[in-house]
């Protein structure tokens, strides 16, 4: 019988080889730990499908043709992971370091109570995106939509060496499987966002804790490759939208209803700036698209879907384009 994994990487893949295969070159390339990779390869064309299985023959391929969000998605290969740790990595990130050696190891020199431990996320340049997160309350949460505030300061980010943090970014993180599973996964109805921070704020309320090493760094190329600015962010910013009202009001309808009207008149606001912006423009510009993204996060508050319908709704709509 062959022996368990120390750390299996779940990587979800919306058909973006692109992205993908550099991000698999670099986990080979910088990793010495006996580790699993599963990749679900979400509604990938036939031919990326092959490409993919004949250029890594060493991964674990996981199709999901059928629509399903980040959570959904992950939890599929999550429930198939064997390792001692799971590490949840997007498919846009790059290693330029023995990440997983190193998280291991400052996890493994914690008490036991500690369920997370995150690299630093930093742009290509090397500016730091995300090196740990604060606790996100709903007084928190408006000031940050409202740009009061920001994530940068307090004694939860920044900090240096080995640090306890609060909240974690879902693009990378090691985490401890048994804990993982006890915790039911990923909460399956946030479709996309804010699943990561939901997972880390159950895990404190449980008594558990996410901690930061600031001398392990991944690359995080978000927004780098137009992803952020194509066609299907106007169906995933609607459902991130919902989401994080389901999250922030708490089951408290008085909150829901705040939430819904603050989101509601910010994406009337941001409709009206981008379309200003893309006026005389082709409708592949970049403010045109995220004019139609405002649009629909302004419709999502006014509607009574799940973020998983409003993700379907939007998505069919850009597939009849």
């Amino acid at each position: 019988m062959f022996p368990k994994p120390k750390v299996s990487i779940v990587i979800v893949s919306m058909n973006n080889v692109k992205q993908l295969f550099p991000c698999l070159d670099s986990i080979a390339r910088h990793t010495s730990l006996k580790i699993e990779v599963l990749v679900v390869a979400y509604l990938f064309s036939k031919e990326n499908l092959v490409l993919l299985r004949e250029s890594y023959p060493w991964i674990r391929i996981i199709e999901s043709n059928e629509i399903r969000g980040f959570s959904e998605n992950n939890n599929l290969a999550l429930r198939e992971s064997t390792g001692e740790y799971c590490f949840v990595l997007n498919d846009d990130t790059e290693f330029r370091m023995s990440v997983l050696e190193k998280l291991v190891e400052s996890i493994e020199s914690l008490k036991e109570d500690v369920a997370i431990m995150s690299p630093v996320t930093v742009f290509p340049n090397g500016k730091i995106q995300t090196c740990g997160r604060p606790p996100i309350d709903f007084k928190t949460y408006i000031s940050l939509v409202l740009r009061l505030c920001n994530e940068k300061s307090g004694p939860y980010v920044n900090q240096s060496g080995i640090f306890k943090s609060y909240n974690i970014l879902g693009a990378a993180f090691l985490i401890k499987r048994e804990i993982f599973a006890k915790v039911g996964w990923f909460d399956e109805r946030f479709f996309f966002c804010p699943e990561d921070i939901a997972l880390s704020t159950k895990l404190n309320k449980l008594g558990y804790s996410c901690y930061v090493d600031s001398s392990v760094e991944v690359v995080h190329y978000e927004g780098m490759s137009g992803k952020s600015t194509s066609l299907v962010q106007t169906a995933t910013k609607p459902a991130a939208c919902i989401g994080n009202i389901i999250f922030h009001s708490e089951d408290n309808k008085f909150k829901e209803l705040f939430l819904r009207m603050l989101l509601f008149n910010i994406s009337i606001l941001k409709f009206i700036m981008h379309s200003c912006k893309s006026l005389g423009k082709s409708k592949t510009d970049v403010n045109y698209i995220l004019s139609l993204g405002d649009l629909n996060c302004a419709s999502a508050c006014l509607s009574r879907l799940s973020p998983k319908q409003l993700f379907v709704k939007y998505y069919n709509t850009i597939k009849k384009r």
